[in-house]
């Protein structure tokens, strides 16, 4: 990680040919053509925006296109998880192709991880592949999904199931714009934020307890926060970038939070992703707690924190009629995760010491979910 001004961090992600950069910091998307102009030769781009974002930043960012020589159309989707379909996604294959978008060309998204998720799976397969830039304007994007190469879109089975891993040529992190986000959607964020402290560094965990005041606030504590949560992705990601082994750590909370989002039909209303992970993060340590793996002091450590900043942490907290165990347990079992039918659990020794948990009997996992129902 490295400083470019006193307000902004720069964290390196070293893959060889396909090594990126991730920019952290204010008005980025005012300077998003020169920083773009500078790794790319292409002269056009196409933007791929929502209905919730376009309003708020797409002209300054074709503005900020237009006067680097950056030829720029856009295309704008419905907002929200079920954004994320096969029929979205031939829509926006389509556009790139009719623009003429050419492999040395950029695709830019502009948005939250819906957004990021579905135009870099069409940039990684248009053409075999153009250039690909991450705008992401929600933190929870900014710290998790627009950082990895992890693209793709839902399936009538579970969440994520159809991608590519399609490194992106550039990621700007633009801190201004999450001042726009509401509180719901800050504090989703921020459960990710939180599950890099409880996989391997529970210092960082420590310091969101005491700093997270600020870090909602905004300012240095804010900047630091997603700084220290890339450089954490980006330090897993280099080490297993398709997901054969440390990697699967990433998915703390997820197994448990990608069912329930299932169960609700990922209806934003009830639940979105980031308050899945957190009701999931809290599930995983009473799990490993009830499988004397851990400590329960841990768990109630991890549901206190969570519950103070305003999240979600049980599966009663989500409004409106969930189904049974059966439901939940037929979605845990599409997790991309399940090897050989084996159902694969990241669980954890304590705050910090998160580890992959192979061949978890399925028996426990009922009993668990049935009693937290």
């Amino acid at each position: 990680m490295t400083d470019r001004s006193s307000s902004e961090r720069v964290v390196h992600v070293p893959l060889g040919e396909r090594a990126y950069d991730i920019i952290i910091g204010e008005g980025l998307i005012e300077r998003a053509g020169g920083e773009i102009s500078t790794r790319i030769k292409g002269r056009k781009a196409a933007i791929v925006t929502d209905e919730h974002v376009a309003p708020l930043y797409l002209e300054s960012l074709m503005d900020a296109l237009e006067a680097d020589g950056i030829d720029a159309t856009s295309f704008t989707l419905p907002a929200g998880e079920k954004t994320k379909s096969f029929d979205n996604l031939q829509k926006v294959c389509d556009v790139l192709l009719e623009a003429r978008i050419e492999r040395n060309d950029t695709v830019i998204a502009l948005g939250g991880g819906v957004i990021g998720d579905l135009t870099g799976f069409a940039a990684g397969i248009v053409r075999r592949g153009v250039r690909f830039v991450q705008i992401p304007t929600s933190l929870l994007s900014q710290v998790d999904s627009s950082v990895g190469g992890k693209t793709g879109i839902n399936a009538r089975q579970g969440k994520n199931l159809i991608g590519v891993f399609n490194q992106p040529d550039l990621v700007l992190a633009d801190t201004g714009v999450l001042n726009t986000l509401s509180e719901r959607e800050f504090r989703a964020g921020y459960a990710e934020v939180a599950k890099y402290g409880l996989i391997d560094r529970p210092d960082f965990f420590t310091w969101l307890e005491e700093n997270w005041r600020e870090i909602f606030a905004g300012g240095p504590a804010r900047t630091q926060a997603i700084a220290v949560s890339c450089q954490a992705k980006a330090d897993v990601v280099v080490a297993d970038e398709r997901e054969q082994g440390r990697r699967a750590l990433l998915n703390l909370g997820h197994t448990f939070g990608h069912a329930l989002e299932a169960a609700t039909g990922y209806d934003s209303r009830r639940l979105v992703h980031g308050e899945g992970v957190a009701i999931g993060m809290v599930l995983a340590h009473d799990f490993s707690a009830r499988l004397n793996l851990a400590s329960p002091d841990d768990a109630r450590r991890v549901e206190r924190h969570l519950r103070e900043v305003g999240l979600p942490t049980s599966i009663r907290d989500i409004p409106g009629d969930m189904p049974g165990v059966e439901t939940l347990m037929a979605a845990i079992g599409q997790d991309k995760k399940v090897k050989s039918g084996k159902l694969t659990f990241i669980l954890t020794h304590g705050i910090g010491q998160s580890f992959v948990a192979d061949d978890v009997p399925s028996a426990e996992v009922q009993s668990f979910l049935s009693e937290k129902l």
